[in-house]
């Protein structure tokens, strides 16, 4: 403490004397400048009778001296003195000891919520056991290439899976099935067994013709029976082109044509009764195919395609792949017990599923999800194939809404032994009996497209819980919504759909991945060309943020400057950005929790980018560098996001990764550096050719950037007084993009030439005009005037009526206009100025 107790008492008596409060404060505040403050040190009279005239410190931040003593003796005596009250030392109670802490308030927590089919209602998703979640999902029926219906589903559930592994920090155990045992791919695999034999066999031309009309007599049958519109018109397409293809051909063998001819034709009329020759030669011959190995090789070729086409969408592959070929035994195991708890019956060698007893069963309710739909006898002989529905079948069931657990297998189907007789498994048991092998007597998630819910999810709900005889085997079920195809219902039976690679060959896997996150998971997806051009345009919002920020972070950094904000502008600007970035951050996070609203993450994205645009906008009119750690910040966070929904392999670090043609090399790493070179060298090259004035060279670096560097997918961005910006991109996107400036700037050059010609037009029409004298205007009008006076003006019309005053006085306006006109070409012709 610098000065004794004798020293300070004459200045503070001076002080204290100061009548106006504001006043002593403010000497007090300035005397206590001069004085050096220690914490702890002792205090003196003087002190302690100075501040005892005050109650409590200053509300003014600029008497922070006095604020800062008051505290200090405020600890060291314990408390706060009145005025006039004696304050003694309270040594006794030594340092002053912390207040009492209280938490605060805050908010709950938002709750991740999931549209369960179970209850058509958004229900808190809390797993059975802690964090770890188990998922089973419903896989394909591998007959045939997989298609756009099949991309709906599996991104849409991988999307969801990435989710809540990565976001929501869940232990996600996934599971699926291949179904490759099903009426579907039983009667394909005997279908193309058959065709291609018959093709193999080389029919001449006149026996094909045979073939071809014996099949168009029962398929004619089944076109006339036909009643869904859709399907009709299918079939009578396929009926047009049979019948189109059998004219050349027939006229070919009637008329003798060389045997090329006839061949190719032959060959034209086998692609298009390919379908029609096929079920034909099925019902002729399908119970003649016993080899099994032609049941599983269809099969085993198209799932080899589906996981090829599901590794090109960047769909995670499940942690456990099932096959119902590979768990009879298991289905086997599963059917007996259900009969064992008696809600199935033997029949005839199948096994069918009573309802009406588990139905009745105080435990158990029959038709969980789609209750409405029971007794739907279209949709329950969908779901028991079309080899299941004949009249044999229908009659061995108690009940019309009873379900085949096993199948009694027929001639030219597979088989395999049991209890019942050789058979083989019906459709629904089959997720039951591997579900249950592997996730036990009650699962977490139960996934499968919206088609699937009733019959196939609601009968595996019954199936499953009269064999674990409980009521909870799935604890939330997700439906992802329909596809359509430019409005119209997808169907692979009414072959109305795209398959995954030629969607492929148009947009790549991010866009397909990114039009889905546009959309619900579970509401309706329209793929077209309006929802593609979305995805598009986001990509290119995204792509073109994630180069700018690169462009940023490559840029050297001043050191000694980093931290620093700028002008006041700068700092608000800056702020209002960090304000907003954590704004979205929330909003993002309550949209996941919403039952994974990716299309609202979506959107405020694309809002939070459109903010940082602005803000580097604000700085580059400033001629000044935007914060580089804040956006480092934000594309950090949007990178992080975008790999949490599949979009950002995962070896990229920061925005889209731009990669080698058919290669894993990060080609913006390896290549960078020699482009920052080029640009840098190109800027010193403009910069020497500007001040030579020499326009040839900067004619050529603009030709580099125009014309050479796109063609690499390279980017050079002029602007003027700062850097150029360099961005490696999509070679054909840059491409397109250049020939759309061109196609722009041509138009701008059309309309500025057709301007120019209509403006030269319109003053070769004036001079035109101005050269007419006015007594010679209406001479030639002898359609309208048949007399004029001695200036040239019209006094009667054609039938010899002399014209109205008002007809006279508009004509003499005009007379006078074009002697105003004609004078003024006189002028220009006696001045030498006529063109």
């Amino acid at each position: 403490m610098s000065g004794s107790t004798g020293e300070q008492a004459p200045a503070y008596r001076s002080i204290l004397s100061i009548s106006d409060e504001a006043a002593r404060v403010q000497a007090l505040n300035e005397h206590l400048s001069t004085r050096s403050y220690v914490q702890g040190h002792a205090l003196s009279q003087a002190d302690v009778d100075a501040f005892r005239q005050l109650s409590a410190p200053p509300a003014d931040a600029r008497l922070f001296h006095v604020t800062r003593w008051f505290r200090h003796i405020e600890a060291i005596l314990g408390g706060p003195c009145g005025r006039g009250e004696p304050c003694g030392r309270q040594a006794s109670r030594g340092r002053r000891g912390q207040p009492q802490w209280s938490p605060p308030a805050g908010s709950p927590p938002c709750k991740l919520r999931l549209y369960n089919s179970l209850t058509r209602n958004k229900d808190v998703f809390i797993p059975q056991n802690g964090k770890k979640v188990t998922w089973y999902c419903c896989g394909p029926t591998v007959y045939d290439a997989s298609h756009m219906g099949h991309a709906r589903s599996y991104i849409s559930f991988d999307i969801l899976r990435r989710v809540l592994r990565d976001y929501f920090g869940f232990d996600v155990f996934y599971c699926m099935n291949i179904t490759d045992i099903d009426d579907k791919i039983i009667r394909r695999a005997r279908q193309s067994h058959l065709f291609e034999q018959y093709r193999g066999r080389q029919p001449r031309a006149a026996r094909l013709l045979e073939d071809v009309r014996a099949a168009l007599e029962p398929f004619s049958v089944k076109l006339n029976e036909t009643t869904d519109p859709d399907r009709k018109q299918m079939l009578e397409r396929i009926r047009h082109a049979v019948e189109l293809a059998v004219e050349p051909l027939d006229r070919a063998v009637r008329g003798g044509l060389p045997a090329e001819e006839t061949d190719r034709c032959a060959e034209v009329l086998l692609e298009e009764a390919k379908d029609l020759l096929s079920e034909w030669l099925d019902s002729t011959l399908g119970s003649e195919v016993t080899d099994n190995s032609i049941f599983s090789k269809l099969p085993k070729f198209w799932e080899e395609e589906f996981h090829r086409d599901m590794e090109a969408l960047n769909v995670l592959p499940p942690d456990v792949l099932t096959r119902v070929s590979e768990y009879v035994p298991e289905i086997v195991n599963f059917v007996q017990k259900i009969v064992d708890n008696g809600y199935g019956y033997a029949s005839n060698g199948s096994v069918y599923f009573d309802t009406m007893k588990f139905a009745s069963s105080e435990r158990h309710s029959y038709g969980k999800l789609v209750p409405e739909a029971v007794g739907d006898q279209k949709a329950l002989q969908e779901g028991e194939g079309d080899l299941s529905v004949s009249a044999d079948r229908l009659s061995e069931k108690r009940s019309p809404n009873d379900f085949a657990l096993w199948k009694a297998s027929k001639p030219g189907e597979p088989s395999w032994p049991c209890p019942w007789g050789k058979g083989r498994p019906g459709w629904h048991i089959e997720c039951s009996a591997m579900a249950g092998t592997l996730l036990g007597a009650s699962m977490d998630i139960h996934g499968g497209g919206f088609d699937l819910r009733f019959p196939h999810h609601d009968n595996e709900l019954a199936q499953s819980e009269a064999y674990f005889d409980n009521d909870c085997w799935v604890r939330y079920f997700l439906h992802t919504g329909h596809l359509t195809i430019a409005g119209c219902k997808m169907s692979k039976s009414l072959k109305n759909f795209i398959t995954i690679k030629d969607a492929l060959k148009k947009h790549s896997a991010r866009q397909l991945r990114l039009a889905f996150l546009m959309h619900s998971w579970k509401d309706t997806l329209d793929y077209s060309s309006n929802t593609m051009e979305s995805a598009l345009q986001y990509e290119k919002f995204m792509t073109e943020f994630f180069l700018n920020v690169k462009d940023l972070l490559r840029a050297p950094v001043d050191i000694t400057g980093q931290g620093a904000l700028g002008s006041a502008l700068s700092v608000t600007l800056c702020a209002f950005l960090l304000l907003s970035f954590y704004e979205k951050k929330m909003a993002v996070h309550e949209a996941l929790c919403d039952n994974v609203d990716t299309r609202t993450v979506l959107e405020e994205m694309r809002a939070l980018v459109s903010q940082c645009n602005l803000y580097m906008a604000a700085r580059k009119a400033a001629r000044r560098r935007p914060n580089r750690a804040l956006l480092e910040s934000i594309a950090l966070y949007l990178t992080r996001m975008l790999k949490i929904f599949g979009a950002i392999e995962e070896e990229s670090t920061l925005g889209f990764p731009v990669r080698g043609p058919g290669s894993s090399l990060n080609l913006e790493a390896t290549v960078m550096p020699y482009l920052q070179v080029l640009s840098d060298f190109r800027e010193g090259v403009r910069k020497i050719a500007r001040e030579q004035k020499v326009p040839e060279v900067l004619q050529l670096s603009d030709a580099l950037r125009d014309d050479i560097l796109p063609e690499l997918g390279v980017r050079f961005e002029d602007h003027e007084g700062l850097p150029t910006v360099v961005k490696l991109g999509d070679r054909e996107a840059l491409l397109k993009e250049r020939e759309e400036k061109r196609r722009v700037e041509e138009e701008k050059r059309k309309k500025k030439e057709a301007a120019a010609r209509r403006k030269q037009e319109q003053e070769a029409a004036k001079l035109a005009k101005m050269k007419i004298s006015p007594s010679e205007m209406f001479l030639s009008e002898t359609d309208k005037y048949s007399k004029f006076d001695e200036n040239g003006l019209p006094t009667h019309d054609t039938e010899g009526k002399e014209l109205s005053k008002g007809q006279a006085k508009k004509l003499k306006k005009l007379f006078e206009a074009q002697e105003k006109l004609h004078k003024e070409y006189l002028q220009m012709v006696q001045n030498g100025s006529f063109p």
